[in-house]
């Protein structure tokens, strides 16, 4: 199990009367949609510990409603200062350097450098990989997969001597289906040995399931968070909920909780650019006292915060077991 400290972890106790394993912030969202002037909304983006505080890769869809990346910068996790103006990545191959679209990153503490995914539009979306030492110059690596796919989510570190990748295989539309699968590398440039997850379920998650933040490693195997969609009468619903992976063999379930952790339920996230939506991005964690804080976009309008215990999520998956 990881075993960092962040003693400095966004926290707020669980309210009076309340009985969620997982609980919102009372002051959400934390990051408006206008927070920098060029931007439309921003949503469903990845936060790290850095240097003794925070920075992170955010969605920023601009008022052109073209989707990229940009930098952010917290002292406290809660209160963020984004550039204006997308990153800029430094690419060997001209080819990677094309711009289509760049969405839903994730951000990921790997051997010695910060690794960014996102869905990359190349001729439709696949899985853009990219690095940084610093939050300074980035990196683009290479797109890891062919069209189309989606929700591309890194471990924090090697499996059995190989890098390991979840994602979701899509098609060039708001995708109508999707089940996870996993992607194995020797150099996080060639990927092969692609393994079957698990797919989706009734009520909840009965449309289409991905992967979410980085999966953490626990004693009980690897807890990963996911959003699951439902198919309603006025179009589809995300919530999210967990699932424990094996350690060895992370494409193997050993569990997953039946009922849903979050949907959308407030104003902020079921009023917005696409309503009813709560898409988990990124996790910080803290194991000497087991906090979790889980940012997400809520309807694809702003970042929320979130905040639970490991130690209750871990016992909710197991405890609710629906495989």
């Amino acid at each position: 199990m990881n075993s960092s400290a962040l003693p400095n972890i966004p926290w707020e106790d669980r309210p009076h009367g309340c009985s969620e394993v997982v609980w919102r912030y009372s002051r959400n969202p934390i990051i408006p949609r206008n927070l920098i002037p060029s931007s439309n909304s921003i949503f469903n983006s990845a936060v790290v510990p850095f240097n003794g505080r925070f920075a992170g890769v955010f969605r920023c869809d601009n008022k052109k409603r073209e989707m990229n990346l940009h930098r952010g910068f917290s002292e406290d996790g809660i209160q963020w200062h984004l550039d204006d103006t997308p990153i800029t990545w430094q690419c060997k191959d001209p080819e990677l350097a094309r711009f289509e679209y760049r969405y839903d990153p994730r951000v990921v503490w790997l051997e010695d450098r910060y690794y960014i995914t996102w869905c990359n539009g190349y001729h439709g979306p696949t899985i853009g990989i990219g690095y940084t030492f610093d939050f300074e110059t980035f990196y683009f690596l290479e797109n890891a997969f062919l069209p189309y796919n989606r929700n591309g989510v890194l471990f924090p570190r090697k499996i059995n001597g190989h890098y390991m990748m979840l994602s979701r295989p899509s098609d060039r539309g708001h995708t109508p289906f999707g089940d996870i699968f996993l992607s194995q590398s020797p150099d996080l440039i060639h990927w092969g040995q692609h393994r079957f997850v698990m797919r989706p379920k009734e009520g909840w998650q009965s449309t289409k399931i991905g992967a979410g933040p980085i999966p953490i490693e626990t004693s009980e195997g690897w807890l990963l968070f996911y959003h699951g969609v439902l198919t309603s009468c006025n179009g589809f619903v995300y919530s999210f909920g967990a699932a424990l992976l094996d350690l060895d063999q992370p494409w193997k379930v050993i569990a997953r909780g039946g009922p849903y952790l979050m949907s959308p339920q407030t104003l902020y996230e079921c009023v917005g650019d696409v309503p009813n939506v709560v898409f988990p991005c990124a996790t910080l964690y803290d194991p000497p006292t087991g906090r979790l804080a889980i940012y997400y976009g809520a309807a694809d309008t702003v970042v929320a915060l979130a905040f639970a215990y490991i130690d209750e999520v871990v016992d909710f998956v197991k405890s609710t077991n629906d495989l």
